[in-house]
């Protein structure tokens, strides 16, 4: 193990995980899980301040669950389960609530992002915002505080959601004591922006994906609608501005993305030729994953025995630190 350390990352159902995700997160985390122990929770809570669609929720729940279990994580190492499984996560949030300062909360990106966007269409500042926006890092607080989890890999760009997890947890210990364990964050290596189909960063807001699981038909079908420029096949292209390539080098050896670039380079190759090596090499490697993908959203019973069992083990951790937390914030033994 990494020196014992505990790695957690929490993962909202809102939507299809694409291979932007899998590139960017998804891989990373199944990386660590061969040789440390991984929390490794469906955010089904938070995804509720976006989503009011109990079926979608569900459903996108038992995706990036059978996901979990057929990309290669060693299981053994990894903890998983619903967030929502785990009551003591909110009793604890509603703890932290009593020693957060509000300006920590205005200052989220988030909420600042949609305080932004207002102001700019000439509406109120807090219009379309809810409780669950605005006070969504005390949650995630509790998520990270609960399991004592010594280490959080994110991107660059969320690295402020354990900071504030971090800064709750000092609020909390310089009344209390030494009370909850502080987390560090893991900057997760950098992949670069992820190219979507229109050549904009892959993300489902700008409906550009290549679903990490897409049946081979589709697949291919994804990959044949990447927007390129009108090269001919007898011209040179830089596969360093190209999308196929881009997409390529995540998935093939150094050796392969050389002789793929030069191909590019040199010339003779149309774009067609190229995105039907990019799906050959993407369904190499993702068939064997998603033949077990499959078989597990065609068995949900065996993804909701391995979340139950997950959510049995998480609940015994949490209401370890709740029991602390509940003993100097209320005196009971």
């Amino acid at each position: 193990m990494s020196e014992n350390k505990i790695f957690l990352t929490g993962i909202k159902p809102t939507g299809t995980v694409h291979m932007g995700n899998y590139i960017a997160a998804l891989r990373q985390m199944r990386d660590i899980s061969q040789e440390s122990k991984v929390v490794m929770f469906i955010a089904d809570l938070h995804a509720l301040n976006t989503m009011h669609d109990a079926a979608a929720v569900r459903a996108h729940t038992y995706e990036i669950a059978a996901i979990i279990m057929s990309i290669g994580f060693n299981m053994d190492n990894v903890l998983m389960f619903r967030q929502s499984d785990v009551p003591a996560v909110c009793e604890l949030a509603t703890m932290l609530t009593n020693v957060t300062p509000k300006g920590l909360m205005d200052r989220t990106h988030s909420y600042k992002a949609a305080v932004d966007k207002n102001a700019a269409a000439g509406l109120d500042v807090d219009n379309g915002v809810n409780m669950g926006l605005y006070t969504y890092p005390i949650l995630m607080a509790a998520d990270i505080l609960l399991y004592g989890a010594d280490i959080v890999p994110v991107g660059a760009d969320q690295k402020q959601h354990v900071e504030f997890a971090r800064d709750i947890a000092g609020h909390f210990n310089a009344i209390y004591g030494d009370v909850l364990k502080l987390p560090e964050a893991k900057i997760a290596a950098d992949a670069g922006i992820i190219p979507g189909l229109d050549g904009r960063k892959m993300s489902k807001s700008y409906d550009n994906v290549i679903p990490l699981m897409a049946p081979a038909c589709e697949l291919k079908k994804k990959i044949m609608r990447i927007i390129t420029d009108s090269k001919t096949p007898e011209e040179p292209k830089d596969p360093d501005t190209s999308t196929i390539f881009g997409l390529y080098r995540h998935f093939a050896s150094a050796a392969e993305s050389a002789e793929f670039a030069e191909k590019f380079r040199a010339g003779g190759m149309g774009y067609g030729t190229a995105k039907q090596i990019l799906f050959e090499k993407l369904d190499s490697v993702i068939a064997p994953m998603r033949e077990r993908y499959d078989y597990l959203m065609a068995h949900t019973d065996e993804l909701d025995a391995a979340l139950d069992a997950g959510a049995a083990i998480a609940r015994k951790v949490a209401d370890k630190t709740l029991s602390r937390v509940r003993r100097v914030m209320l005196g009971k033994k």
